[in-house]
């Protein structure tokens, strides 16, 4: 299959750790790229062969772009998310999606006005160990789910300079927090209940500590956090005939299935599913199917997941003010 070709709005950290792990696969090509730092763009341009452009619209209508992938900070997500559908190009866009839920569902609605593919880049739900562990619940594995737990405590305020600051919608919530909610609504779906607690400071927020509660009784407790440290990434998933366990949960290879006869089943990823390119090969696939939203990461459940951010960031007091 001929290369997928992609242009990149945005050349930072995250930016530069997914070009290189998509190109050096062979089946994806970077034709084009923008961000507004000019020498920042030439230089990433340079590295993988692509055409640096001085504003996004050159980029998205760059020859041969086939899909565009938007990995700025997540302020920006949705001007440059709007111009891309307006200007007819399919999109895969990092989370957060946008940053408050009413952006994301103004992006859905051009999206199916105009019939452009629009995909939010949740890479947990494109590796098979989730997957795994969705089948493990649906199917009445462990029983009847009685409660879950999740950590996430990676101390990462100072990964790239968009984590701490307030005009880029830095903080947790958006960054870190977004998965375990991600995850808790992929099994259980909306809640019919949420509390939650967090600590900001300067505008960001360090930590948030949810409480949620769904239609079938599960209950649900996270705590996220960019400025502690508690050894792995965790959850647990309790049921009346067993449990599930993993580490790393949102990107790791490993959950296990321990029911209370003792016996445990291990999945383990094959190496494909963890990493940026379970997300990017399907993505392009469905581009080139001709589909409108993916499979894998309906919109809907985008839109939901950031409505539920919307509920916790008003419980904790975080406002977005003076965004760039």
């Amino acid at each position: 299959m001929d290369k997928f070709k992609w242009c990149f709005i945005g050349t930072g950290t995250l930016a530069t750790h997914i070009a290189k792990e998509i190109t050096d696969s062979g089946r994806h090509e970077i034709v084009s790229c923008y961000t507004r730092d000019p020498d920042k763009c030439r230089a990433f341009a340079t590295d993988y062969g692509a055409k640096a452009c001085t504003n996004a619209k050159d980029a998205i209508l760059a020859e041969g772009v086939e899909g565009v992938y938007i990995v700025t900070p997540h302020n920006a997500h949705y001007r440059y998310a709007k111009e891309a559908l307006e200007l007819g190009k399919p999109i895969l866009c990092e989370k957060a999606f946008t940053v408050k839920g009413s952006e994301t569902d103004d992006l859905i609605k051009i999206s199916r006005d105009k019939g452009v593919y629009l995909c939010e880049a949740m890479w947990t739900w494109f590796g098979s160990p989730a997957n795994q562990v969705r089948q493990w619940v649906d199917s009445g594995r462990i029983g009847r789910v009685t409660d879950a737990h999740f950590t996430y405590c990676m101390q990462s305020i100072n990964y790239a300079p968009r984590v701490s600051d307030p005009r880029r919608a830095g903080g947790a919530l958006l960054d870190i927090t977004i998965y375990p909610i991600t995850y808790a609504y992929r099994l259980w779906g909306y809640p019919v209940r949420i509390s939650s607690n967090g600590h900001i400071e300067n505008g960001v927020d360090h930590y948030e500590e949810v409480k949620m509660e769904f239609a079938g009784d599960e209950k649900v407790s996270i705590r996220a956090s960019i400025v502690d440290f508690d050894g792995l990434e965790k959850m647990t998933i309790n049921g009346d005939k067993g449990q599930i366990t993993a580490d790393n949960y949102h990107f790791g290879q490993e959950a296990s299935c321990i029911l209370n006869t003792g016996e445990t089943d291990i999945y383990k990823g094959d190496g494909e599913s963890i990493g940026y390119m379970p997300e990017f090969d399907t993505v392009a696939s469905e581009i080139r199917e001709g589909l409108k939203e993916s499979a894998k990461v309906p919109l809907k459940a985008t839109s939901d997941v950031m409505h539920i951010l919307d509920t916790i960031r008003q419980q904790i007091g975080l406002e977005y003010t003076d965004l760039e």
